[in-house]
């Protein structure tokens, strides 16, 4: 029998990356009745992380904590056994905010989080850095903390981000404006962080991943002895992908837009580099390069199905069934 992985990332605005993978799968199923697909949706780090921890069998647990602008929040980390999840976006995420507030927005709930993910006995935690509202350098995070100890926890950084904390590459430059800051307010939040940088530790500010999540990654770094792995790589290995793609057939993968950021530690290339000789296609709402260049076999655009950006937006879990019908008259033999 076909066996057929279906590994997405979210469709951001649209569809989960669970909602992704199940919409292909039915398209596939209603075109070739008995082939075998297993559903993996992934993440890179950033929102829809616990999501694929779940998806991968994890708990999901919940939490209140303080969000971004200090009003509080429902949050939720993933649990099994000693393993935790736990993503920035979830407690300070950019989706969090009526408004922007770049100057004001703080990682503490991310703090209650990780504090809440150690009283369960989690020895390792994973932390997706993506989405983050906040440029605090992780003060808000530390501060939460209090004296909790990371003696013998592996916290793991996972994010496609390996941005330095300062400078014209950093996280204010760079993701500053993203959150709602002025160019002026960048001055202020650059200033900020390396004054910060100073007190606690001005020989982290530079390495790889430093300036993810308005600087949570160097305060981990720094303080919780942490590590940096791509985050596509760390989700893959949560997901079981490598076991699951043996003797499989064909893999599908997935994001909204297939460009040329996609290379850059985005999940399809991830998933591309994790399936050897595996042939991987993908579907998209819109794709911008060519597939061969990201090793792809393939790629199947909503908007090829409809050209229309809004009413494609809202028809997605439709439109990717339709898809996933393509691929398996294309790619799979009945």
């Amino acid at each position: 029998m076909t066996r057929v992985i279906v590994a997405p990332d979210k469709f951001k605005g649209s569809l989960t990356a669970p909602q992704v993978a199940a919409a292909v799968a039915r398209g596939l199923r209603e075109a070739v009745p008995d082939v075998d697909v297993r559903l993996l949706p992934v993440a890179d780090g950033g929102d829809g992380t616990v999501d694929a921890a779940v998806a991968a069998g994890f708990l999901k647990v919940g939490r209140w904590v303080t969000g971004p602008v200090g009003k509080p929040v429902p949050a939720s980390f993933a649990v099994k056994g000693t393993t935790a999840v736990v993503e920035v976006a979830s407690a300070a995420g950019l989706t969090l905010l009526e408004q922007p507030a770049p100057l004001d927005a703080t990682s503490y709930g991310v703090g209650e989080l990780l504090k809440a993910a150690l009283d369960v006995g989690c020895t390792t935690i994973v932390l997706g850095l993506g989405g983050s509202a906040c440029t605090d350098g992780g003060a808000g995070m530390l501060e939460a903390l209090g004296k909790a100890s990371f003696g013998g926890v592996d916290l793991v950084l996972a994010s496609d981000v390996d941005n330095p904390l300062l400078g014209p590459s950093g996280a204010a430059a760079v993701y500053g404006p993203q959150k709602g800051a002025s160019p002026e307010q960048v001055k202020v939040l650059e200033a900020r962080l390396a004054e910060f940088a100073q007190r606690v530790g001005p020989e982290y500010a530079s390495l790889p991943g430093a300036g993810a999540a308005g600087g949570i990654g160097f305060a981990a770094l720094a303080v919780l002895g942490a590590r940096f792995r791509p985050g596509i790589e760390v989700v893959l290995e949560l997901a079981g992908f490598a076991e699951a793609v043996a003797g499989a057939s064909l893999v599908i993968t997935g994001e909204g837009s297939l460009d040329e950021q996609t290379r850059h530690g985005k999940v399809p290339y991830g998933v591309v580099r994790a399936s050897g000789d595996v042939p991987v296609v993908a579907v998209a709402g819109q794709c911008s390069v060519e597939p061969g260049d990201l090793g792809l076999k393939a790629a199947y655009a909503l908007l090829d199905v409809e050209p229309d950006v809004t009413r494609c937006m809202a028809q997605a879990d439709s439109l990717l069934e339709v898809l996933g019908g393509r691929i398996a008259r294309d790619w799979v033999s009945e």
